[in-house]
């Protein structure tokens, strides 16, 4: 489905007028593909310990209702970009029918949150993210306890929807921050001492859960690349790129698409400009951006980008990861373009200019000779 849709974004049944388009001014044009299928979310302990790992790679979460209304969550996962402040947010405020201004998101503190196997291999979200859910899940079942008493019904009577405990029949409610409130505050001015909250439960409002799925994710993709060369000078241009992932179901769409756009720069970098020189000695070459060739804004086309949607069964939110995907299909989409329109020829990475002037000198030794 993936490469259906991308085929189609790209135009592909086009292509061939651009290659002769191409032609006309004197430049070679190729078209590059790469499918990917990966496995990440790492964490299934049963798996990664019969391999070597030292440890079980599950994840924690602890969701704490505050008296006040606002919503502390401490993760054992850890953002450094990807943006888990504002997913993680909006999972807890879904969940709960909290506002996200409510939420504070605690990650990366031993001191304050529970124990944490950390951000790596796409696992955040499909680890990290179901361990919130579960916390979020045993915070609704004790509220339904107690909205039941409160309102004087049956557990089993009450629903929870939108941040509200309703019952059914009656349609009476408690909004989840007067349960919490309650739960805060167990006890009346009443002179009978009663208390709101079901007979032998606890005060408070906070709940931890444990994550560790039974398998793996697999998001898979089709990225699509279209490059001009110019033979006079050995200079790529990336004329066109499409992307189109299964990522399951996305949470929040623009974070997701800030994650292939950095992961498609990355390995375009990769494919043409990035290099790691040393010298006969073992010494360093590019050991500055001085010499280390970074790619820049004006060195990418803009991005098409596009999604097919396979719901991941390996945890209940349905979701896959995204942050290494567009690095993983990027350098071999790029390069075979590159060799496509070297008519076959193969070339390392990264493509520079001085070896596709080469190869371009040579094809056309070829062509000579064949004539």
């Amino acid at each position: 489905a993936h490469l259906d849709k991308a085929l189609e974004v790209a135009d592909y049944k086009n292509f061939e007028n651009r290659r002769s388009q191409s032609a006309k001014k004197g430049k070679l044009r190729g078209i590059g593909f790469s499918t990917y299928l990966e496995a990440c979310g790492i964490a299934p302990s049963a798996v990664v310990m019969s391999i070597g790992a030292g440890v079980g790679l599950w994840e924690s979460a602890e969701v704490r209702f505050n008296a006040t209304g606002n919503v502390s969550v401490f993760t054992g996962a850890h953002s450094h970009g990807q943006g888990h402040e504002t997913t993680f947010a909006q999972i807890v405020g879904d969940r709960l029918g909290v506002p996200m201004e409510n939420i504070d998101i605690v990650h990366g503190d031993t001191d304050k949150g529970t124990f944490g196997m950390g951000t790596y291999g796409s696992r955040s979200l499909t680890v990290g993210g179901i361990a919130i859910v579960k916390a979020c899940n045993k915070i609704i079942e004790k509220g339904k306890r107690v909205a039941a008493k409160m309102l004087e019904a049956s557990p089993d009577e009450v629903d929870f929807k939108d941040g509200e405990f309703v019952v059914a029949k009656s349609n009476k409610k408690k909004t989840i921050g007067e349960v919490a409130f309650a739960l805060y505050l167990p006890g009346s001015r009443d002179s009978d001492f009663k208390s709101p909250l079901p007979e032998g439960e606890e005060p408070g409002l906070k709940e931890t859960a444990f994550f560790d799925p039974a398998n793996f994710s697999f998001p898979a993709g089709s990225h699509i690349a279209e490059v001009e060369i110019d033979p006079d000078t050995g200079e790529v241009k990336l004329e066109k790129y499409t992307a189109c992932d299964d990522f399951g179901r996305i949470v929040n769409p623009m974070i997701v698409e800030g994650q292939v756009h950095g992961g498609i720069a990355q390995g375009i970098g990769q494919a043409l400009h990035e290099n790691a020189q040393y010298d006969e000695s073992g010494q360093l070459m590019t050991g500055s951006y001085m010499d280390y060739t970074m790619p820049r804004a004006d060195n990418f086309p803009e991005f098409n980008i596009g999604y097919t949607c396979t719901h991941a069964t390996s945890n209940p939110l349905g979701v896959k990861g995204c942050g290494e995907a567009g690095a993983i299909a990027a350098p071999p989409t790029v390069m075979n373009a590159v060799i496509d329109a070297l008519g076959g020829q193969e070339i390392t990475m990264p493509a520079t200019a001085e070896k596709v002037w080469k190869a371009c000198k040579s094809m056309k030794k070829s062509n000579t000779k064949a004539a």
